[in-house]
């Protein structure tokens, strides 16, 4: 099988259920957005293996890819595409409300918002965690035009608060200092 079609040299692309749609649509920059997460977060996940005290965190991101692919697939439906993909489970954003909170029991409470740095695997945090909202954002336009999955839209709200979390925790691991915003 061919890589290439050509069938998008044109500046189209087909959605799940065969609808040909501008490469400019809301949906189709909401679902890039998602794999260009997906990438980060493999770049994350690969950055952390090193480090066995991660190892824990590293299944997760691999988990979550996984999640961020039936994103990017629900995102990407368009007409006579519906059903075509299972709804995004609610199971999915509860293990990341449980993966949150299991990090933050383990975390000191702070006053003030943390920003990226101290380490490099703690920067990436922080690039999923925008990367995150940017997805979240267009995914939201996307549903404003056309009506996307209301599962994909608590889950990548719900995964930008975990990449936040996350860089936390791989701070505390790596016994580097949290840079803490102060006005």
């Amino acid at each position: 099988m061919k890589i290439y079609t050509k069938s998008g040299d044109k500046g189209t692309t087909s959605l799940v259920g065969g609808e040909r749609v501008s490469k400019y649509d809301s949906r189709v920059e909401a679902y890039g957005t998602v794999d260009e997460l997906i990438a980060f977060t493999a770049l994350l996940a690969d950055r952390m293996t090193c480090e066995a005290a991660l190892e824990p965190s590293v299944e997760r991101l691999r988990r979550i890819e996984s999640q961020l692919m039936t994103a990017s697939a629900l995102l990407a439906v368009g007409k006579g595409g519906e059903g075509k993909i299972a709804p995004m489970s609610d199971d999915a954003v509860v293990y990341l409300e449980q993966a949150i909170d299991d990090m933050q029991d383990r975390l000191p409470a702070i006053t003030k918002f943390t920003i990226p740095g101290g380490d490099e695997r703690i920067s990436l945090c922080h690039v999923c965690r925008t990367v995150c909202r940017r997805a979240e954002r267009a995914a939201l336009r996307a549903d404003a035009d056309h009506g996307v999955d209301g599962g994909v839209l608590v889950y990548l709200n719900r995964l930008s608060d975990y990449f936040y979390v996350l860089g936390r925790t791989v701070a505390s691991v790596l016994g580097a200092d949290e840079i803490l915003w102060i006005p």
